[in-house]
């Protein structure tokens, strides 16, 4: 009696707008991918309206100035020309938008940052509290589930909201979902939020103050819990140009709720196009067998121009 072969299924067979448990570890290359984190939405003009530091050369300068008064003709555009120099000056002062992987904050973000650089210091002050309260209910409401063995879900399975800070703030760090400078910044805005929502006479002479204290607590939570780029756990290490995730961090529930599904599941020789939108480009089949992290990184490093997928 012969035994049919089992089909071998390659990334390309798949549907990937399906969810990732439906289809990721039936890839027959499933140990030679990880996933990549990459994200679009940032905004690092803010550097370019700097001076021009001490010892650049005569032609790093000249380039500096002229993309200097090119974004400053952008935000006359964006924000209107009335009082330009006061925007420029609380557009530097907010810095960059960060890389972030999460889309439902971006664009409250965005906003909040639109509000200060025009001069509304109260209403920026009290979306970035808003929206750091959104993003703690976010993250219990998402997480909970993954946690009901723990004593902490028995403060939170029952609420659909969250007002008071202090509660979802010590169960994420007690469930090692946010990293410890989150914490930090998320207490910093909670005493910020207390302090500006609450009545205060005082909030009337330091808003503008307290709403670029508010952006930056939010600009730090941002870039530390949702980045795309940068020193975090679950980031594999030694793979230049590019940033993928640790396979021991796929199963983390923070991880899988708000990384994975926007990260592609990639092998070493992928490229990326941007003609009519970013595009993802891969091999189909990798071959069989597991590469750890560091096989994988090594693979990545290692990559020629041959190896890599061709864009047509």
């Amino acid at each position: 009696m012969t035994t049919q072969p089992t089909e071998r299924i390659t990334i390309d067979m798949v549907d990937q707008s399906k969810p990732l448990a439906e289809w990721k570890q039936s890839l027959a290359d499933f140990g030679r991918r990880r996933h990549l984190s990459y994200a679009m939405d940032f905004d690092t003009r803010a550097y370019f309206l700097k001076d021009p530091g001490e010892g650049w050369s005569e032609n790093a300068r000249r380039l500096h100035l002229e993309n200097r008064e090119r974004v400053k003709a952008e935000l006359a555009q964006e924000f209107g020309s009335d009082q330009l120099d006061q925007k420029i000056k609380n557009f530097v002062d907010i810095g960059s938008k960060q890389f972030s992987v999460l889309a439902y904050h971006n664009e409250f973000f965005d906003q909040t940052r639109r509000a200060f650089v025009v001069g509304a210091y109260y209403p920026a002050l009290v979306s970035a509290c808003a929206l750091g309260e959104r993003i703690l209910n976010h993250l219990i409401l998402d997480l909970r589930n993954f946690y009901k063995h723990t004593p902490e879900y028995k403060r939170v399975y029952r609420k659909n909201s969250f007002d008071s800070w202090q509660v979802p703030v010590d169960t994420l760090e007690a469930w090692k979902v946010l990293l410890p400078k989150a914490v930090i910044e998320f207490r910093a805005l909670m005493a910020l939020r207390h302090r500006s929502i609450h009545f205060s006479v005082n909030t009337y002479a330091t808003s503008r103050e307290d709403a670029l204290a508010a952006i930056h607590h939010m600009r730090e939570i941002i870039d530390q819990q949702f980045t795309a780029f940068g020193n975090r756990p679950w980031f594999i290490k030694g793979t230049n140009g590019h940033i993928f995730i640790k396979r021991e961090w796929e199963e983390n529930p923070f991880i899988k709720t708000y990384y994975l599904p926007t990260c592609p599941f990639v092998g070493p020789y992928f490229a990326i196009s941007f003609e009519g939108g970013l595009k993802f480009h891969d091999h189909a089949d990798y071959g069989d067998g597991d590469w750890t992290d560091e096989e994988f990184a090594i693979a990545f490093e290692a990559r020629s121009s041959e190896q890599l997928i061709k864009v047509r």
